[in-house]
C-alpha cells in the first residue's frame, strides 16, 4: 500500500535532503555509481567499518572487476580475497549470486527489489538499497542505522530486534521514504545515522531531523533506543588444533562449509565449548616428536562465541595410513596460499618457527 507523508515528514525530508548534500562522505561507490559495485558494498559493509571494508572493496573491484570475473573465479579465491572480514557466508552467497547474474541471467542485474531477493545472500535491506538507489524504486532501506534512526525520530519503545518493533520501523521508514529520489533519501538515513545518530553521544544539535524528533534533547530517550529485547550470551570455546609437519610439508583441511569458517581451512583439531584454555594433547597420529605450542594472544571475538587458539606442532617423517581421509599434505607455502580465518593467518610467522620451517 502506498503511504503518504503528512507536513511535519515533508519538512523532516527537506532538511535531511539538504544536509546529506553538503555532510555525505565521498565514498568510490557513489562517485560511479553501478549494481554491481553497490551490491559488492552493501555485502561487505555489513557488520564492517567503512574504513576497514573500503580496502575490500577495491581488493574486489581489483580482482573481479565485474559480475562475469567474479562468477567466473574458484570459490578458494574469493574466499581468500574475503580473508579477515568474517562471516565468510557472506564471500560464498556473493559468489554464488554472480553465478547465477552471469549464467541464469545473461550478466543482467534485477531492477527491484523483489528480484534481488531471488538471489543467493540478498536480504530485504540489501535488495531495497541496490533497487532504490540504482533503478529508483521507492522502497525504504533499513539498516542498523536506520533502525536508531527512525526509532529515535518516531519515539518507538517497541523492541525492534523483535517483528512487531521491525514492522513500526519498517512502516515509519517507509512513510519517511522521499519517493522521487528514494536512493538518495536511503543513503542519507544511513548517513545520518553513521555521523550523528550514532548509538553514543549523538549530536542532536547537527541533526537535521532533530525539529522533529521525538527523543531530541532527551538524554534518557536518546540512550534507550532503540529498545532492543536483549543478545545472546557469548560462550568461550577452545579452538584446538595439531600442527603435523616434516618442516616442508603440513597437515590441513578444508571445514564444511556449514558453520563458523565455512569453507576456510584448518589444522586437524577440535572445538571444546566451555573451555577458555584447552589441552592439545597427544596427536591423531603416531611417531610424532613434540616441537611446541603457539598460543595466540587474546581471544578471537565472534557474535555469539569468543574464540581461544591453541595449537601443538608435532614433527612427523610424512603422512601415514592412519591419517584422517580429508586430511591434504601440503608444503607451507600451498597452506598458506589457501584463506584461513584471521585467528589462524596472524599466528602463521609462530607455527612456521615452531615447526622448524623458517
Amino acid at each position: 500500500m502506498k503511504q503518504t507523508q503528512n507536513a511535519a515528514q515533508r519538512d523532516s525530508v527537506s532538511r535531511l535532503k539538504v544536509w546529506f548534500s553538503t555532510h555525505q562522505r565521498d565514498l568510490p561507490w557513489r562517485t560511479h555509481r553501478t549494481p554491481y559495485g553497490t551490491w559488492l558494498c552493501e555485502i561487505i559493509m555489513q557488520q564492517t567499518r567503512i574504513d576497514q571494508g573500503l580496502a575490500y572493496w577495491h581488493r574486489f573491484m581489483e580482482l573481479f572487476p565485474d559480475v562475469h570475473a567474479l562468477a567466473a573465479a574458484g570459490e578458494g579465491d574469493v574466499l581468500k580475497a574475503w580473508q579477515g572480514l568474517g562471516y565468510y557466508s557472506r564471500a560464498r552467497n556473493l559468489h554464488r549470486a554472480a553465478g547465477v547474474v552471469a549464467r541464469e541471467l545473461g550478466g543482467v542485474f534485477p531492477e527491484t527489489a523483489a528480484g534481488w531477493r531471488e538471489l543467493p545472500g540478498v536480504g530485504p535491506y540489501t535488495a531495497a538499497a541496490v533497487a532504490s538507489m540504482c533503478y529508483g524504486e521507492a522502497v525504504a532501506a533499513v539498516d542498523g542505522n536506520v533502525n536508531r534512526v527512525v526509532a529515535r525520530f518516531v519515539g518507538l519503545d517497541e523492541p525492534v530486534d523483535r517483528p512487531a518493533g521491525r514492522r513500526a520501523v519498517e512502516a515509519a521508514a517507509g512513510a519517511l521514504l522521499d519517493r522521487e529520489a528514494p536512493g538518495a533519501h536511503n543513503e542519507a538515513m544511513m548517513e545520518l545515522g553513521a555521523l550523528v545518530c550514532t548509538p553514543r553521544a549523538p549530536e542532536c544539535g547537527e541533526c537535521p531531523l532533530s525539529g522533529g524528533c521525538a527523543s531530541a534533547g532527551v538524554a534518557e530517550a536518546v540512550a534507550r533506543r532503540p529498545v532492543k529485547a536483549g543478545k545472546a550470551k557469548v560462550v568461550d570455546v577452545a579452538v584446538v588444533g595439531h600442527v603435523l609437519t616434516d618442516g616442508v610439508r603440513v597437515a590441513v583441511r578444508r571445514r564444511p562449509e556449514a558453520g563458523i569458517w565455512g569453507g576456510l581451512w584448518e589444522f586437524p583439531g577440535a572445538w571444546v565449548e566451555g573451555e577458555r584454555g584447552g589441552e592439545v594433547g597427544l596427536p591423531p597420529v603416531g611417531g610424532a616428536e613434540w616441537r611446541g605450542e603457539v598460543v595466540p594472544r587474546g581471544a578471537h571475538v565472534l557474535s555469539h562465541r569468543r574464540l581461544w587458539g591453541r595449537w601443538g606442532v608435532w614433527r612427523v617423517a610424512g603422512p601415514g595410513a592412519d591419517w584422517g581421509a580429508d586430511w591434504e599434505w601440503l608444503t607451507w607455502e600451498e597452506a598458506q596460499a589457501k584463506p584461513w580465518p584471521r585467528m589462524t593467518e596472524r599466528a602463521w610467522p609462530e607455527l612456521l618457527e615452531a615447526a622448524g620451517a623458517l
